[in-house]
């Protein structure tokens, strides 16, 4: 259970620290992104300036899919429309199918794409079980809200450290082998 949980590279700040270069040196060719709390605050139904800005930047090379575990079809919806990104809602994960569909969407393996969350119990190991690389990062949090309290990663995270995973910033725990 232990390597279900352990991301391959911990982040350490949200996703905008995530950059085009990480994804060439982890040989990462798509990506998968929660959107919940790693794109936009929770219940947060408009994109802010910097995302957009990043999202044009890192698919100039990646091509990206949404694929959130919100019921909330209108408010996923708009969210992805609102960057130009395809998207799946309700996808239940830790289950493997909804990934498996937007890797298949993108016509890419899933060893060629990145999950990135930031939920190890639900993106970090739907990711793991199905062989993706995966990459947590921190939760993006609504500025106007001074104190936000986040029980369930808090367990999670706390859980995860208990049974041995490993979470430093900037950590690289990538398995792969190096083809040179």
């Amino acid at each position: 259970m232990m390597s279900l949980l352990q991301p391959n590279l911990v982040l350490g700040a949200t996703i905008f620290d995530l950059t085009p270069q990480t994804l060439r040196e982890h040989d990462i060719s798509g990506l998968i992104l929660d959107v919940d709390e790693t794109l936009v605050p929770f219940k947060q139904k408009e994109t802010s300036l910097e995302l957009q800005q990043w999202i044009a930047e890192i698919r100039k090379t990646t091509p990206i899919w949404l694929v959130s575990n919100n019921i909330s079809y209108t408010r996923i919806g708009n969210i992805a429309e609102s960057i130009d990104l395809p998207f799946i809602f309700a996808a239940q994960k830790p289950s493997r199918r909804k990934l498996r569909q937007a890797a298949a969407a993108m016509n890419l393996s899933v060893e060629q794409v990145a999950m990135v969350g930031d939920r190890l119990f639900t993106d970090v190991l739907a990711g793991n079980r199905l062989g993706m690389f995966t990459i947590l990062v921190e939760p993006m949090i609504d500025p106007l809200i001074a104190v936000r309290s986040h029980p369930i990663r808090d367990f999670e995270i706390w859980l995860s450290k208990l049974l041995g995973v490993s979470l430093s910033e900037n950590q690289n725990n990538v398995t792969k082998s190096n083809n040179s």
